[in-house]
């Protein structure tokens, strides 16, 4: 008898272990996501006219004359915050402490600033 209910026992705790593992472990199984190799050895149409520019050639060229066009434009920016900041310093009477605009106008200065400084080291 003891054998018997030892044997229901195994039986239940191994189905119990074995049938929620099942779909845990049924992503494994799946192939709906292969990668597909490409048809041509460098990735290009051999048969494709030479005259196109490969997909992976980057301007380098173009991205620095954006580059160059985006800092001069901050720099703008920039000169036109800090002569307006610079104007409401002057405004404000020296004994007392500055606004709370002539604080947040500093402050999007220094952002400003340390954008253009990411962007010109490249």
């Amino acid at each position: 008898m003891t054998e018997t209910r030892r044997d229901i026992l195994t039986a239940f705790l191994g189905a119990a272990v074995v049938l929620p593992a099942g779909p845990l472990l049924g992503w494994l199984q799946e192939t709906g996501h292969v990668v597909k190799p490409h048809p041509y050895p460098n990735g290009r149409d051999p048969s494709a006219p030479v005259s196109m520019d490969e997909p992976s050639v980057i301007n380098r060229k173009g991205l620095e004359m954006e580059r160059q066009k985006e800092l001069r434009a901050n720099v703008a920016k920039l000169y036109d915050m800090v002569v307006d900041l610079k104007e409401q310093v002057e405004r404000t009477d020296a004994n007392s402490t500055l606004s709370l605009p002539v604080l947040k106008k500093a402050e999007q200065i220094e952002k400003l600033a340390k954008q253009i400084k990411n962007l010109s080291k490249g």
